[in-house]
């Protein structure tokens, strides 16, 4: 339809400013509607460092948190474990007793500072005493052994302790009989290096359990049997047997150890079959011996 030649131009000018803000409004409004949402901005490879919890997927967030540390007094303690039962026994017991071991404080720590780098290992006692168990706990982890004249004092003191592994032996010799048994170990048939069940030599103990030739001890410790008189056994076959041990063994180096060396034959025997060239140090009435395997280079000599 044509426009009225008689409509006032105020009028024209008002319908035309209306429809361009009209047409404004519809621009707006379509231009918010059809625009995309804007992408998040991209991640820096430095984010993972930075914020490890960003790179955690959803399921790996689903995942139940970890408890609170057992020993939350520990913080450098990713663990936290009970005392061992060998070291819980030897506290009780020794706190709940009078008796002490007969070896001083010196001499128990020449055999402390051995274990505290070699344990757990296997470790030899020529003897069963009120010590046993401080040995079987400071070899945590480790085999220790017991060799005891005495069966009585074996039933006594494994009933009060039974944790302990001692085993019954006997010996045949005196400590009258050690000049001549002294003699005797210098033939040559003492001086041959070989498993003590099948040695020649008269001073090699043969009675013990197999199991004690087939193991191959890191410590033997010579406490025993008895020798502070002439009718006693005496130490002389157990000094010459552990170093017998010690040098049939296949490779490697055994620590041994002998008590009460102020007495004559712990004193001579020691010197003569553990070798003073082997003898590494002396603590009050404790000398402690490190003989080398002999099976591990042929044509060594007995002592060094």
């Amino acid at each position: 339809m044509r426009p009225n030649k008689n409509q006032s131009p105020i009028n024209i000018k008002i319908i035309t400013l209306s429809l361009f803000f009209l047409l404004f409004l519809v621009l707006v409004a379509w231009s918010s509607f059809s625009s995309p949402r804007s992408n998040p901005p991209p991640k820096s490879e430095n984010d993972d460092l930075t914020n490890p919890s960003s790179s955690l997927s959803t399921d790996e967030e689903d995942q139940p948190k970890p408890s609170t540390p057992a020993c939350p007094s520990l913080p450098l303690t990713p663990t936290c474990t009970k005392t061992p039962p060998s070291l819980a026994n030897a506290l009780v017991h020794y706190v709940t007793t009078n008796i002490t071991p007969q070896q001083t404080l010196k001499e128990i720590s020449v055999t402390l500072r051995v274990l505290e780098k070699k344990s757990p290992c296997n470790f030899l006692v020529f003897g069963l005493g009120h010590d046993s168990l401080m040995w079987t706990s400071l070899n945590h982890g480790g085999r220790t052994v017991f060799l005891e004249e005495d069966k009585a004092w074996i039933e006594q003191i494994t009933e009060k302790l039974p944790s302990l592994e001692a085993y019954h032996v006997t010996y045949d010799t005196r400590v009258h009989q050690a000049d001549g048994l002294m003699e005797t170990g210098m033939g040559d048939e003492c001086k041959v290096v070989s498993d003590p069940r099948f040695s020649k030599c008269q001073l090699a103990l043969q009675g013990f359990p197999s199991d004690i030739y087939d193991m191959e001890w890191d410590l033997i410790m010579v406490d025993a049997p008895t020798g502070y008189h002439d009718e006693a056994p005496g130490r002389m076959t157990a000094i010459y047997t552990a170093g017998l041990m010690a040098r049939n063994r296949e490779n490697g180096e055994t620590d041994v150890f002998v008590h009460d060396v102020d007495r004559v034959v712990e004193d001579k025997f020691s010197k003569a079959f553990l070798c003073e060239g082997y003898l590494t140090e002396q603590e009050g009435r404790l000398r402690h011996f490190i003989i080398p395997s002999h099976r591990t280079r042929s044509g060594r000599p007995f002592c060094p």
